[in-house]
């Protein structure tokens, strides 16, 4: 980015009044490059060279940003592309403990997946997360993140914040990365520029509130409730968490901040970290937890069965494809044979007669007449038995005509399908036939772009 960018006035009074002496400093970053990171997904092999990310072990930084679509890892799920500034959230799992026991965990405003993800890499095994999205157009890129991510311990769903209210103490830990005027962002996003107004600010912060509102009850007594934005403005951040402490029963939760890390923390009535451009290697965002000391009525978990269970026989015709699969429960929808943790197969079966559920635990096969045919979330599942599947490793412009759904050519004897990889990952299905090989790749995620 070349030349001092050019900001609003108003925006600009507001940042001053907020930074003081060191205003200067903050919009002189604004005119430099961003930093590119990547968050590894600790179940697949995955190595970089690169800085680390402070306050996340799974964050890097690279060095320049590379073409990301045309990295067969990307495709398979062994990283994920996002904003240091929002690893912090991995601080609050690991310094209040809450990755050392199962949760139920919702994570309210999820697309496109970044900390739905990031969650998944944090949370005990036997925890259920609730990945949902309001914007129902945006749940399709959600639901590709969470399948390339590779765990079955996941609900992808698309509700409004109200809806939540109704499961009343269900949740011991509510993530809301609320929508807001993207301050933050200024850096990297010309249209949240252009778009920024007082007014703007104003609508963002009532619509928190009532975010934060409608969603309360759903969080147990002594839950713990994650509020971030991607902006800097107090109205939209101390001031949220500040009406939400003065009008129900809870608490800030402080965290132990490096001095390294730069991170400033605002005190008072709550307390809040913020990241700022000119001080941390990253975008601009805050983060707040608060603990809920209120007494909360639990809803009674009594689902009715909706979930077809396969049967002892039929199950033994899929188990061996995966690692462990005593601990999974299979189930059949339509004709996709599906896996879902067998400790979440009661609190799942409950969730889908009160909320939109697009996707449940993982779709292994798809059952067609007498045969299974592979489903593409089943290659890029971290429970996969990869042992009982032939596997081809393919060379970077095989992978790369397979991610276009290219016709590929492969050395092998073998007959049937066959999982394909690269660099040991891998990335999908491929049924061999004795003239030719299909290639199963999923025709809407194809790319498209050229090396």
């Amino acid at each position: 980015m070349n030349g001092e960018l050019s900001l609003p006035p108003d925006f600009e009074l507001q940042m001053q009044h907020l930074l003081g002496s060191s205003y200067a400093n903050y919009k002189q970053s604004l005119s430099l490059p961003a930093s590119t990171s990547i968050r590894i997904n600790p179940h697949k092999p995955f190595t970089i060279q690169g800085e680390a990310v402070p306050w996340s072990i799974y964050g890097c930084y690279l060095a320049e940003r590379p073409l990301f679509t045309l990295d067969p890892l990307f495709h398979a799920g062994a990283y994920y592309v996002q904003e240091a500034s929002s690893m912090f959230l991995e601080q609050v799992f690991r310094q209040i403990g809450l990755t050392e026991k199962p949760l139920r965990i919702l994570d309210l405003c999820a697309a496109p997946g970044g900390k739905s993800t990031h969650l998944l890499s944090l949370i005990h095994p036997d925890s259920l997360l609730i990945s949902n999205e309001t914007i129902r157009g945006r749940t399709t890129i959600l639901t590709e993140n969470i399948i390339k991510w590779g765990h079955a311990n996941v609900l992808v769903t698309s509700n409004d914040p109200k809806d939540f209210g109704t499961l009343k103490g269900f949740f011991d830990v509510i993530v809301v990365d609320a929508p807001c005027s993207g301050e933050g962002l200024f850096r990297k996003d010309e249209a949240a520029r252009t778009e920024w107004s007082v007014n703007h600010v104003q609508l963002c912060s009532l619509r928190q509130h009532r975010i934060l509102e409608d969603v309360w009850p759903a969080l147990k007594q002594d839950g713990v409730l994650i509020y971030s934005t991607c902006t800097h403005n107090r109205s939209e951040n101390e001031e949220v968490i500040e009406r939400l402490i003065k009008t129900r029963q809870t608490e800030p939760v402080a965290l132990k901040i490096q001095q390294p890390w730069n991170i400033e923390v605002s005190t008072g009535n709550t307390i809040g970290y913020r990241f700022y451009p000119h001080r941390v290697k990253g975008e601009g965002f805050f983060l707040a937890v608060v603990g809920k000391s209120a007494f909360q009525n639990e809803i009674r978990v009594k689902p009715k069965s909706q979930l077809t269970l396969l049967k002892k026989e039929q199950r033994n015709t899929i188990a061996d494809w995966l690692e462990y699969s005593d601990r999974f429960s299979f189930f059949q929808q339509k004709n996709i044979i599906r896996v879902m943790p067998s400790t979440q197969t009661v609190d799942i079966e409950f969730l889908t007669q009160h909320l939109t559920v697009l996707q449940v635990g993982t779709a292994l096969a798809t059952a067609n007449h007498d045969k299974l045919v592979p489903e593409h979330a089943a290659a890029l599942s971290i429970h996969l038995n990869t042992e009982n599947f032939t596997c081809i490793e393919l060379s970077l412009p095989q992978a790369l005509a397979y991610l276009r759904k290219e016709s590929i050519s492969v050395n092998s004897t073998h007959k049937g399908f066959a999982l394909v990889t690269y660099k040991g990952t891998p990335l999908g299905w491929a049924n061999i036939l004795a003239n030719r090989v299909n290639n199963l790749y999923p025709s809407a995620w194809r790319i498209r772009m050229r090396a």
